[in-house]
C-alpha cells in the first residue's frame, strides 16, 4: 500500500529504529514555534523576568518527567500510547476510550491549527480566499503522514532550522534595539501572575504531547536516548524559547510578540509561518491516527491500515477547518484535554511499579510479539481516571496549584494504592487484538 503503516499495532522492530537525533528533532520541532514565544511573553506581562523564569523551570521539569517515564516505557516496548495502555492499566476497553480521546481531541487541533495556517498564508498572498488554503495546507500534511515517521523526519530537518534561523533573525533585529540587562530588569506590565500559575500554563501547554511520547519513542534504540532527547527538546525548545519570549515582551511592551514575526512579509514570512507549522500539525494527525486504528481494532475488530486513517482524518479535518467551524469546539477539546494527564500518571505506575501486566510485557518482548492475551475492562483504573481527570478540572476551575500535575499525580497515587489493596484486576483475559500490517 501507497504510504506506511508504521507498525500501528505491532511492536517497532530493532531494524526499524532510529538514532536519537533523528526523534529529537521531531520532539523539539512540536515545542519549538510561534506560540512558545507566545507563552513566554504571557508569562512576562504578569510577572518579573526571574518569576517568569521559575515558571519556565517548574513547568518545564514537570514536562520533562513526564516525557521520559512515558516515553522509556514507549522505547522498551515498541509500541504506541494506545496499544500499551493495554497492559498499562487501562485493557483492551479502557485503551479503547484512550483512542478515541485522542484522536478526538488531535483531529480538532489538526483541523484548528490548519485554519491557523490558512489564515496566516491568507495575509501573506492576499488573493486566495482562506478556505482555499484551508484545503491545501490541510491535504499537503495529509500527504505527508501518510508516509509516516520517515518523511516526517525528513521534514523536520528542513523546518526546524530554517524556522529557527529566521525567527532568529527577527528576534535578533529586535534585541538590537534595547539591552539584555536592561530588559531582565524590566516591571511587568500586564494584569500580576503567580510563578504557580505561570507554571500552570506551562506545563498545560504541551501535557497532551508528553502523554503521547511512547508514539515517538517507539521509535527509538534506547531507554539513554530517550532522557537525552527529552532534556534537550524541551529544554531548547520550550525552555529557552519561552524565556526568549519573556524579553520579547519586555522589549515591545505588550504580550502579542507574535506581531514581529508577522512583519516579515513576503517568501520569509511563508517560510516562517511554513516552517513553524508543518512540524506540529503533522504529529496532531499522526498520533490522532494511531488512536483512531486502535479504537477500530480492540472494539470492532476492523484492521485497518493507518494510511487509510491517516487519509480520512485529514480529510475530515481539512474539511471542517475550510468550512470555518472547528474554533466554536475549542472549549470542547480543552475539557478532553483534562483527560490526559492521568492517562500518563497511570501507565507509569502500572509500568514501574505495580507491575501487574509487567512480566506477561517482558515475555512476550523477550520473543518480539505482543503478550497472547490482554484484560478486559479495568474496573479499577476506569474510576481513577474519571476522579482524577474531574479533580484537574474543578482545580482549573479553582486555579489551585498546577491542574495538570494535580491529576497526574492524584491518579498514579491513588493507582499504586488500588494496585497495593488487590483492587487492579482485569474482568477476563482475552485473545490480543491485533491486525498490523507491518511497516
Amino acid at each position: 500500500m501507497l504510504g506506511a503503516d508504521d507498525y500501528a499495532l505491532d511492536r517497532v522492530p530493532d531494524n526499524a529504529r532510529y538514532p536519537w537525533w533523528t526523534v529529537a528533532v521531531q520532539r523539539f520541532g512540536q515545542l519549538s514555534d510561534l506560540t512558545v514565544f507566545l507563552l513566554g511573553a504571557t508569562l512576562g506581562a504578569g510577572m518579573s523576568f526571574w518569576g517568569a523564569f521559575w515558571s519556565l523551570t517548574l513547568g518545564s521539569v514537570i514536562l520533562e518527567l513526564v516525557a521520559i517515564f512515558a516515553g522509556i516505557a514507549g522505547v522498551r516496548e515498541g509500541l504506541s500510547t494506545s496499544v500499551l495502555a493495554r497492559w498499562t492499566g487501562f485493557g483492551r476497553l479502557g485503551s479503547a476510550l484512550i483512542g478515541l480521546v485522542v484522536a478526538t481531541s488531535l483531529i480538532g487541533w489538526f483541523g484548528i491549527q490548519n485554519a491557523i495556517f490558512a489564515e496566516g498564508l491568507h495575509a501573506l498572498m492576499d488573493g486566495v480566499p482562506v478556505w482555499v488554503w484551508s484545503i491545501v495546507t490541510g491535504l499537503g500534511v495529509t500527504a505527508l503522514v501518510v508516509y509516516g515517521f520517515r518523511w516526517m523526519a525528513w521534514i523536520a530537518y528542513i523546518t526546524v532550522p530554517a524556522f529557527l534561523l529566521l525567527a532568529g533573525w527577527s528576534v535578533i533585529g529586535e534585541f538590537t534595539k534595547h539591552s539584555i540587562g536592561d530588559l531582565i530588569g524590566t516591571e511587568p506590565f500586564g494584569e500580576p501572575m503567580s510563578i504557580a500559575t505561570g507554571a500552570t500554563i506551562v506545563a498545560g501547554s504541551y501535557i497532551a504531547g508528553a502523554v503521547l511520547t511512547p508514539d515517538m519513542t517507539r521509535f527509538n534504540r534506547t531507554s539513554g536516548d530517550v532522557v537525552k532527547q527529552t532534556v534537550v527538546s524541551i529544554t531548547l525548545g520550550q525552555y529557552v524559547l519561552g524565556l526568549v519570549g519573556v524579553l520579547l515582551a519586555y522589549a515591545i511592551k505588550e504580550a502579542d510578540v507574535v506581531s514581529i514575526f508577522g512583519a516579515t512579509s513576503g517568501a520569509l514570512g511563508i517560510i516562517i509561518l511554513v516552517s513553524a507549522t508543518v512540524k506540529i500539525n503533522d504529529w496532531n494527525l499522526y498520533s490522532s491516527s494511531l488512536g483512531f486504528v486502535n479504537t477500530l481494532s480492540t472494539v470492532f475488530g476492523v484492521r485497518l491500515n493507518r494510511v487509510v486513517a491517516t487519509i480520512a482524518i485529514g480529510v475530515v479535518g481539512t474539511a471542517l477547518s475550510a468550512a470555518g467551524i472547528l474554533d466554536r469546539f475549542a472549549d470542547f477539546l480543552t475539557v478532553l484535554g483534562v483527560a490526559m494527564p492521568p492517562i500518563a500518571g497511570i501507565m507509569v505506575a502500572e509500568y514501574f511499579l505495580v507491575r501487574r501486566w509487567r512480566p506477561a510485557l517482558d515475555e512476550a518482548r523477550a520473543n518480539g510479539r505482543l503478550p497472547e492475551t490482554e484484560p478486559g475492562w479495568v474496573p479499577a483504573t476506569l474510576v481513577i481516571w474519571v476522579a482524577s481527570a474531574v479533580l484537574g478540572w474543578w482545580t482549573e476551575q479553582e486555579q489551585f496549584g498546577i491542574p495538570a500535575l494535580n491529576s497526574l499525580a492524584v491518579a498514579g497515587i491513588l493507582y499504586v494504592a488500588a494496585g497495593k489493596a488487590g483492587l487492579v484486576r482485569g474482568t477476563r483475559e482475552l485473545p490480543v487484538a491485533t491486525g498490523g500490517t507491518g511497516g
